[in-house]
């Protein structure tokens, strides 16, 4: 009697750890509907947040600056200093800058640099804030050294992409020329 229960013992113990459901399974579950709409942290859909910052020039001269926190465009003059004036994209533009922004994987780790090969000055120098769905990344990037890396060449395209939208606006038209030169 005794052997007879402590076969049920074991054997209600063993099967009591079996499942139709692996370990393996539980982690590949379909994605819950906030998981699908997101990739690498940023949701399909621009989130209300959505603002960047983006200031660039040569070497540590970075006083162009596309400021959508503050709607604002600063525009370097080079020896006449700078001048700054109030700048709004439209939804449709911040929808196309966000999307362009999700295609580089604007909040995921980057790598900007390639090689030490050489040194070149006056260098393009890029400082880069953005805030997604509440989170908020912080970056820059340099062609002091000659080679681009893959995440810096997609940066200075799509600064060039808003640098483009920007060149239409009239408030930054209405700014005045730029003169002088950076050596």
């Amino acid at each position: 009697m005794k052997r007879g229960l402590f076969s049920l013992l074991i054997a209600m113990t063993f099967l009591a750890g079996c499942s139709q459901d692996s370990d393996l399974d539980k982690g590949s579950a379909a994605p819950s509907a906030e998981m699908a709409n997101q990739e690498d942290g940023i949701p399909v859909d621009m989130p209300d947040d959505f603002n960047f910052v983006v200031r660039f020039g040569y070497g540590d001269v970075t006083k162009n600056e596309i400021n959508t926190f503050q709607e604002t465009v600063t525009k370097d003059l080079i020896t006449k200093g700078t001048a700054t004036a109030h700048l709004k994209f439209t939804q449709d533009e911040m929808r196309e800058i966000y999307g362009k922004m999700r295609e580089i994987h604007i909040m995921a780790p980057k790598r900007f640099t390639k090689s030490h090969s050489c040194s070149k000055s006056p260098s393009n120098e890029d400082e880069w804030t953005v805030t997604v769905d509440g989170k908020t990344e912080s970056f820059s990037w340099t062609d002091r050294n000659c080679e681009l890396s893959d995440d810096a060449i997609a940066l200075l395209e799509l600064r060039n992409f808003i640098q483009s939208i920007v060149n239409t606006k009239v408030a930054y038209q209405a700014l005045p020329a730029a003169e002088g030169g950076y050596d």
